[in-house]
């Protein structure tokens, strides 16, 4: 059976869904109630959209009545895995944001624990049973909604490993790499590069793991203009959007995104839902 902690998020479909009440107490504490009966039922998978500590606690609260209720085998589904970004001791007196959420999940010993697109390969590592799906096939189903002559874009090197094996999967596009410098004190991002001459009024893809202020991207559409790009596309695996699409829908043609993070209406962004990525 299947415990959707974010109603508006169900990957696996609608079926053997277990039935649950929650709240949060006064003193602002998380609390749930599994309300189906789950006698004879042994393995439970788990999904939820964190975006924030509380999600992350009701997550465990979660895991406990479930195990409380004799469930024996739990696996979990976090598409979008938190802290993930903060995966390298930068300034001192930060944490390792990443670990202290990992830390909490391997506590609860599930049998796996599933993540769409990791940032980088630290969150995997530092998980256990952890089954990473990529980005290649959400990439795919994106370029056929756009024109077929198209150049892939990595906006920085942290981008690039995974941009070439999606090149690689998909068999038929040209990389372009780019690159940006970022003050690690104050976030503030310049020096944008595009590394090629002339993109000849070839229509561009970035791709990328997460948009949340668009920074990068807004960036780097200025320069891909300078080097005569045609139609600018992004496509992210997690849209966080913080700031809106007005700025980014100024530069590029189409955004595409999952609902690895939150679900989106909007009619800059074309979302594609995780039921069609992942398989049960």
């Amino acid at each position: 059976m299947i415990l959707n902690l974010d109603p508006q998020f169900a990957p696996y479909g609608t079926e053997n869904i277990i039935e649950f009440t929650s709240f949060t107490f006064s003193g602002g504490e998380p609390h749930i109630k599994i309300t189906s009966d789950l006698q004879n039922i042994n393995e439970v998978i788990i999904t939820h959209r964190i975006q924030s500590f509380n999600n992350m606690g009701m997550l465990l609260l979660a895991t406990n009545a479930l195990k409380n209720m004799g469930v024996q085998k739990l696996q979990v589904v976090l598409p979008y895995f938190p802290a993930a970004r903060q995966d390298r001791l930068m300034v001192s007196g930060e944490p390792l944001s990443v670990k202290v959420y990992a830390d909490l999940i391997n506590a609860q010993q599930y049998a796996s624990v599933t993540v769409f697109d990791p940032h980088s390969e630290v969150t995997p590592a530092l998980l256990n049973n952890c089954k990473v799906i990529d980005n290649h096939t959400f990439i795919e189903k994106v370029t056929l909604q756009i024109s077929e002559d198209v150049v892939l874009i990595s906006p920085d090197g942290g981008a690039l490993k995974k941009i070439y094996k999606v090149a690689s999967y998909l068999q038929k596009y040209e990389v372009v790499e780019c690159s940006k410098s970022r003050n690690v004190k104050t976030g503030q991002l310049t020096g944008f590069k595009v590394y090629a001459d002339d993109l000849q009024g070839k229509d561009c893809l970035l791709v990328d793991d997460i948009c949340d202020g668009g920074g990068t991207f807004l960036g780097l559409a200025k320069e891909l203009k300078a080097k005569n790009a045609g139609n600018l596309y992004l496509a992210v695996s997690h849209g966080i959007f913080n700031k809106g699409f007005e700025e980014l829908a100024k530069q590029f043609t189409k955004i595409f995104t999952t609902d690895s993070f939150k679900t989106i209406e909007n009619v800059h962004c074309v979302q594609i839902p995780l039921e069609k990525l992942l398989k049960k």
